[in-house]
């Protein structure tokens, strides 16, 4: 995969996110927090959990050492708890700034990554394999948070690769017209 793809991917990763965010702020505040029979407890705790892993994973991709990044996953789970929509779109755009900024330094996403992992072992993969895996990562959290959003009564929004590429090549917000 192309450099500018995997760079594309994480871009609809981010439009994703916002996509859900703007349209948890069109409906009644106190969904975000509702407690829900779920996977997750709550709208807001699923998007504490893709917090948490965007960061974890971007800080795998910058070589932080698992001993550094351990100690790190109760403080960003604390970061995220209980913060309303708008701290946690905050939250969103500093780990994706963060994220893009990694992702234009680098020059070839396809080199080899070696992760070792206390539980699981090591892994022989590749950059490009673990941005896809954020991505994938918070497309199946955000078909969470979809179902979330229609068991509490309300309709979603669209948030399909295919509706990025179309709103990328149209300049128009093609998925607010297939909701």
């Amino acid at each position: 995969m192309s450099d500018a793809t995997v760079r594309q991917r994480y871009d609809y990763h981010v439009w994703a996110n916002t996509r859900l965010f703007n349209r948890l702020a069109e409906l009644p505040e106190d969904i975000w927090h509702a407690e829900i029979r779920s996977v997750f407890p709550s709208i807001s705790g699923c998007f504490a959990h893709i917090y948490r892993f965007d960061r974890l994973w971007l800080a795998v991709l910058e070589g932080v050492p698992n001993a550094e990044i351990f100690p790190k996953i109760p403080v960003w789970q604390e970061e995220a708890q209980g913060r309303s929509l708008e701290e946690m779109r905050g939250l969103f755009a500093a780990v994706a700034g963060d994220f893009r900024s990694w992702l234009r330094e680098q020059r070839d996403l396809e080199r080899p990554l070696a992760i070792e992992h206390p539980q699981y072992g090591r892994l022989e993969t590749r950059y490009a394999d673990i941005v896809e895996h954020v991505v994938n990562h918070g497309t199946y959290h955000r078909g969470n948070i979809a179902a979330m959003i229609r068991q509490l009564g309300y309709p979603g929004t669209a948030t399909d690769y295919v509706f990025y590429l179309m709103e990328k090549s149209n300049g128009a917000d093609t998925a607010a017209a297939a909701e």
